[in-house]
């Protein structure tokens, strides 16, 4: 299974730029549900939970990324269902997530920006 595109919000760092969102889940500001989704969470290395119709994941990048300070990468994904792709499983949420866009960040982590 792999992610629907528009059915989640991605956000990560790389190893030369700071924070920001790759994805946006098809909403014109993300901000606001990313916040929601990780509200009260926002500090723990790894999420993994369900906030009303979404699903909140966060995990630490699988091929041990860090990025120019030596900080290990993670990744936040909020996904949610759409007409044709249901919720993954929470128990696979996280690896169905990574094999949506590992091919794409494995090109774009070391670049200057996304």
């Amino acid at each position: 299974m792999i992610l629907e595109p528009g059915s989640y919000i991605w956000a990560t760092r790389g190893r030369e730029w700071g924070f920001r969102f790759l994805r946006d889940g098809g909403y014109t500001d993300p901000l606001p549900v990313y916040e929601a989704a990780f509200d009260g969470v926002a500090e723990q290395r790894t999420v993994d939970r369900r906030v009303g119709d979404v699903l909140a994941i966060r995990f630490p990048d699988p091929e041990g990324r860090e990025d120019h300070a030596r900080r290990l990468i993670s990744h936040d994904f909020v996904i949610r269902a759409t007409p044709s792709s249901p919720l993954p499983d929470m128990t696979v949420a996280a690896r169905v997530a990574w094999e949506s866009v590992s091919d794409e960040y494995a090109r774009i982590w070391n670049a200057e920006a996304p």
